[in-house]
């Protein structure tokens, strides 16, 4: 294998040349510094909520966030930069490294403010910056205001992603920097550079949100709670502000208001940016948006008809449920207006596999991403067609509405594919481990297969199975499942290898 020289670090006489792992990281520990600095900084704004609702006894604990981000990033910012060029396997285990720090030390609020034990912190932390929205509270009723502001606020910053955030806050930018960021999951390319990308992202972000409320508060909630909502609505994370969930308001409205929002955040965040700046309207012309229309619809139907008919429920409420439990699933926000629990098996499948589809690439939604499933039927295409005009033919794969020739179509699938097969091997792995780590209670292996994939997907649907009383190992395993799938496996592969490698 040919090795490239150190072009940074020359060997001559006088000069050692730096090990090359503590190279690496002197390239990357001052971007993932900046990073750390930026997340304590937006962590002390629930101290406004802290003072306005006079909450000023839990100002302490909610200050060990900012404190903790803060000493972490001090810490990375002061190692002397070194100029050159962070390997992608670097960048992808920092990615990794930046998110389970994100939950470490965003579980310290949890921990010190509620007195929850720190595994249930940690859980709860992760279930945040992933948005998958599963919760281990005790009482959400219960809990301190800034402490469920600090909940969405972790949801709505995961939603476009940590690195994305900070990238739009620091405005600069670099190859260190687009590393990272593409490490994350995201791929939006509708501006020249990564940080002008991540700022209008940003800015089309809180758009979506001031709209987002300015709609539910049509519903007759308070301004509070339609705050928080939304806030978790948009970055599909499924956080609310009470134990009951949506269900709290007992608001056909509600629901029905919410279910645009939702929708809105599964949808490729491009397209907002092509309506604003260049008036075009491709809502219906861009495939990953056509195919998330046409799966709600078709999902709302099933879902409608097996509650009507098999369940048995009224066609006012199957209609209900069947709507806003689609578009939740779909849309991985986790929002849930019935228990799937009581629905039939097949009703509660037809839910997992929308689940774990998920919404569009580039925009908050989790799962395997329908810019994935719309590229496997482009290339089914494209291959049937090869079998008919021959091999010998130059036979373009076109994908995003650009041509792809000679071998990147296989390149473009195996890259696509390998996260979907990850993804399914993550599923059946916690599966297996699950059913032997944690007792059943009653939950058929349905339920758990139910419950991995809504983790797997960051969406936060539950059948009860996750719930305070399970293993202390059941709710580790499910933290590692929403990490590795909030950033599609491979980052997190490749920390592990390369600490195998250094072990």
């Amino acid at each position: 294998m040919h090795h490239r020289k150190n072009h940074f670090f020359p060997e001559h006489p006088g000069r050692k040349a730096l090990p090359a792992a503590h190279s690496q990281f002197a390239i990357i520990a001052p971007d993932i510094g900046l990073i750390f600095l930026f997340i304590a900084l937006v962590s002390c704004s629930p101290f406004l909520v802290a003072l306005w609702y006079g909450e000023e006894s839990i100002l302490l604990p909610m200050a060990s966030a900012p404190a903790g981000f803060g000493i972490v990033g001090v810490w990375l910012a002061g190692v002397p930069k070194v100029e050159g060029e962070a390997r992608l396997s670097v960048a992808l285990s920092a990615v990794a490294l930046i998110w389970l720090a994100a939950a470490l030390i965003g579980a310290l609020p949890y921990t010190f403010g509620l007195n929850l034990p720190y595994t249930d912190s940690v859980f709860e932390a992760m279930s945040g910056w992933t948005g998958t929205g599963f919760s281990l509270l005790p009482s959400v009723d219960a809990t301190p205001k800034t402490i469920l502001f600090w909940r969405s606020l972790t949801q709505w910053m995961g939603g476009l992603g940590i690195v994305a955030f900070t990238i739009a806050l620091a405005g600069r930018s670099g190859l260190t920097r687009f590393r990272l960021y593409r490490s994350e999951g995201r791929s939006e390319t509708f501006m020249p550079g990564v940080v002008t990308t991540a700022v209008e992202m940003w800015r089309i972000y809180l758009v979506l949100t001031a709209l987002g409320i300015g709609l539910v508060l049509l519903s007759g909630i308070p301004l509070w709670d339609a705050v928080n909502i939304v806030m978790t609505a948009i970055s599909t994370g499924g956080f609310a502000v009470h134990s009951a969930g949506i269900l709290y308001y007992d608001s056909p409205l509600l629901e029905m208001l919410v279910v645009p929002v939702m929708i809105a955040g599964a949808l490729p965040f491009k397209l907002y940016f092509l309506l604003y700046y260049k008036k075009r309207f491709q809502f219906f012309s861009d495939r990953q948006a056509i195919l998330l229309f046409a799966l709600i619809i078709a999902g709302c139907a099933a879902v409608t008809l097996d509650l009507a008919t098999v369940s048995a429920l009224p066609p006012a409420e199957a209609l209900r449920e069947g709507i806003f439990m689609t578009v939740s699933g779909i849309t991985c926000t986790g929002f849930q207006n019935a228990d799937p629990r009581n629905w039939y098996g097949s009703t509660v499948m037809i839910l997992a596999a929308l689940m774990f589809v998920g919404g569009s690439a580039g925009s908050t939604a989790g799962g395997i991403k329908l810019g994935r499933v719309t590229l496997g039927l482009e290339t089914l295409r494209w291959w049937f067609k090869r079998l008919h005009t021959g091999w010998r033919a130059i036979t373009p794969l076109r994908h995003d509405g650009r041509a792809i020739l000679e071998h990147l179509p296989e390149y473009e699938v195996s890259k696509s594919m390998l996260v979907v097969v990850l993804f399914a091997l993550t599923v059946a792995i916690a599966t297996l481990l699950l059913l032997h780590l944690a007792p059943q209670d009653g939950f058929d292996s349905a339920d758990i297969i139910f419950e991995v994939v809504s983790a797997a997907s960051s969406v936060g649907l539950s059948t009860g199975f996750v719930n305070p009383g399970i293993s202390p190992a059941a709710k580790w395993l499910f933290i590692i499942v929403m990490w590795a799938g909030r950033l599609e496996i491979v980052p997190v592969i490749a920390l592990v290898f390369g600490a195998a490698r250094r072990l």
